[in-house]
């Protein structure tokens, strides 16, 4: 749920500016930076005002959550484009399908044939572990380049690179190199950079940051 005395089109607007002055900083322009609004406990009611704010872009974490609240905005005056952005089971793809349009955590080749069998075409992202966490999903650096290739092989269009930095380390350098991966693949798109990191991570050439806490505010659950 989120906090009703949150403003949440003033939110937007001091997160854009962030956005435009971290661009401005690394030389870049804002406008090729997509405000992700990551809405894991977010109602419907706070989606629909930030959709009336310009953020078309909706991200979601659990099945269950996207599923429920998708159907809901689907027939309102804008319609939202999902994102899924959270760890993704082989089960749950089929459900998904109709109304996910960018897959950001395909991190191995089983999961990427279960979204081509659902989801023939789909954009998506391959999530790399960049500090070799046993506690987060993610196919380790090394193994980016075979992963992208049999990923493209199975008709997905693999449109960039998904990270999210070890929480208690200095985020730039881990930022930079998930960009340098994406150049050697001659990928476009970096999701990375969330509340305490997005403006950090647009200098370092994110395309896709994913704001939830400094958008919504603090999550009640």
């Amino acid at each position: 749920m989120t906090d009703p005395r949150v403003d949440l089109a003033a939110n937007v607007a001091e997160i854009r500016g962030r956005i435009a002055d971290a661009a401005s900083r690394s030389g870049r322009n804002p406008d090729a930076i997509t405000l992700i609004a990551a809405a894991k406990t977010v109602g419907t009611d706070a989606l629909v005002a930030v959709l009336a704010a310009g953020v078309v872009d909706l991200g979601e974490n659990r099945t269950q959550e996207l599923l429920a609240k998708a159907p809901l905005l689907a027939d309102g005056p804008v319609a939202p484009v999902w994102h899924f952005i959270g760890a993704l089971q082989r089960n749950k793809v089929r459900a998904l399908a109709p109304w996910v349009q960018r897959w950001h955590t395909i991190d191995r080749l089983e999961l990427a044939e279960t979204v081509a069998r659902h989801a023939p075409g789909a954009r998506v992202l391959v999530e790399v572990n960049l500090g070799d966490e046993s506690a987060k999903a993610g196919c380790a650096p090394d193994d980016v380049p075979a992963l992208v290739d049999a990923v493209r092989d199975r008709d997905l269009v693999v449109e960039g690179l998904m990270a999210v930095p070890p929480h208690d380390a200095d985020p730039r350098r881990w930022f930079a190199s998930l960009r340098e991966l994406a150049a050697q693949e001659g990928l476009p798109q970096l999701s990375m950079g969330m509340s305490h990191d997005y403006e950090i991570a647009v200098e370092e050439g994110a395309t896709m940051v994913r704001v939830g806490r400094a958008l919504f505010g603090e999550r009640a659950v």
